[in-house]
């Protein structure tokens, strides 16, 4: 992979499509071996791709193919596979109508897009006008696609990892994976129990991934079909499982979020959520979820003490006696919660997010559900900065609300 820009090497921009991609094309079994940034110079981005060339059976290029004089991607992928530019008329039109669709004159820079290296194919940009481009240099695939995440995204999933499955395919080996999702221990701790299967497997190979406190368990296989590559899969599986026991709780890429709303859904209870170090992140979650207000009902972020009375109804004695950061105030929440939204189940969350301490010591959030069947809290000491306990306490608040809701609470 390699991500042009000036910006990215002046830490002006992160490179966050380098995480982006490098993660889909781990969980499409891909194997992904080289990362490089260069900035905006012609020369260097040529001498980048030839060296990407050389060693790769496919090359993915972010950034370089707007409109502006420093969108250098198309020349240097010319120069690198010493072809001649060409122009696309029809998509000349397709610029000149998508702006006057806006109402808008069309720059006449805008006009750069149309060209791309002779013999290359458009990749549909479906958010944007600049198109991707899909040649081949030797015998290895470039691809080129814009560095604007909300473009880039949908092309690489829709267009290029399909593309690249086919290709190894056709090269008579299919590639399957199985993505095991765990929660409840740390990524070192997985490895640890997993540590023999890990050094003796060579196909299906594993890898461990981390995002946002859940660690993910990734199992890939090669074999002459498919399902010969999920046979070989299964028994590494079942004992990935059976050491793993309960920390597994899903399969696949559905999120924690869309399965504690279906099933809340499934038993006809409705959720609610009362937040106070999160701010409303557990809720923001919750109604990203596409037919969310079927279930979810609302949320009361009561972030300053006494609207921990005034909105919620908790007692003010519970915050004199036993404090804000406490296991009594996350449940008091999150039974007001229930009450004041008219909601089933509600969660609740407090804590001490930093960077200062509040009662209890940084990274301290306790979260509480109450159900029709009971209520109960946990109080959690989370790692890193404000931002990342945050983000881990949010994640947290719906798996123990996913443990709750299938009455298995937690230990």
């Amino acid at each position: 992979m390699i991500a042009v820009g000036t910006e990215l090497l002046l830490g002006q921009i992160v490179n966050s499509n380098a995480a982006e991609i490098g993660s889909r094309l781990a969980l499409a079994g891909l194997d992904h071996y080289h990362q490089s940034v260069v900035g905006d110079n012609l020369e260097r981005v040529a001498v980048a791709i030839r060296r990407a060339v050389e060693r790769s059976d496919a090359v993915i290029i972010t950034g370089g193919i707007g409109p502006t004089q420093d969108d250098i991607t198309r020349e240097s992928i010319c120069a690198a596979a010493g072809i001649e530019m060409d122009f696309s008329e029809a998509y000349a039109v397709h610029l000149g109508d998508w702006w006057a669709g806006r109402g808008r004159e069309m720059p006449t820079t805008n006009l750069r897009q149309a060209e791309y290296p002779a013999g290359a194919e458009f990749i549909d940009n479906p958010k944007g006008t600049a198109p991707g481009l899909r040649l081949q240099i030797d015998d290895t695939w470039v691809f080129a696609v814009p560095g604007v995440p909300q473009e880039m995204l949908p092309m690489v999933e829709k267009s290029i990892i399909p593309f690249l499955l086919a290709e190894s395919e056709g090269a008579g080996a299919a590639i399957e994976s199985t993505v095991l999702r765990t929660y409840g221990e740390s990524e070192s701790r997985i490895a640890e129990m997993l540590g023999d299967l890990f050094e003796l497997s060579e196909n299906p190979t594993m890898a461990f991934l981390a995002s946002a406190a859940e660690i993910k368990v990734r199992l890939t296989a090669r074999a002459a079909t498919a399902e010969a590559a999920r046979d070989l899969i299964a028994p590494m599986e079942s004992e990935v499982r059976a050491r793993l026991g309960g920390l597994v709780f899903a399969s696949g890429s559905e999120p924690v979020e869309s399965m504690v709303l279906g099933m809340a859904s499934e038993r006809g209870w409705t959720l609610g959520t009362a937040e106070s170090a999160t701010g409303g992140l557990v809720a923001a979650r919750l109604t990203g979820v596409p037919g969310a207000s079927a279930t979810f009902r609302g949320s009361i972020v009561a972030y300053a003490t006494d609207l921990k009375s005034e909105l919620l109804g908790v007692s003010e004695s519970i915050a004199e006696g036993s404090g804000v950061v406490s296991e009594e105030m996350a449940i008091a929440m999150a039974q007001a919660g229930a009450s004041k939204l008219g909601v089933d189940v509600c969660l609740a969350v407090t804590g001490s997010a930093g960077p200062d301490p509040q009662e209890r010591d940084v990274g301290t959030m306790i979260i509480a559900v109450r159900t029709p069947e009971s209520v109960r809290a946990r109080t959690l000491r989370l790692p890193g900065d404000r931002e990342r306990v945050r983000t881990y306490a949010t994640t947290a608040a719906l798996h123990l609300l996913r443990l709750a809701l299938m009455g298995e609470w937690w230990r």
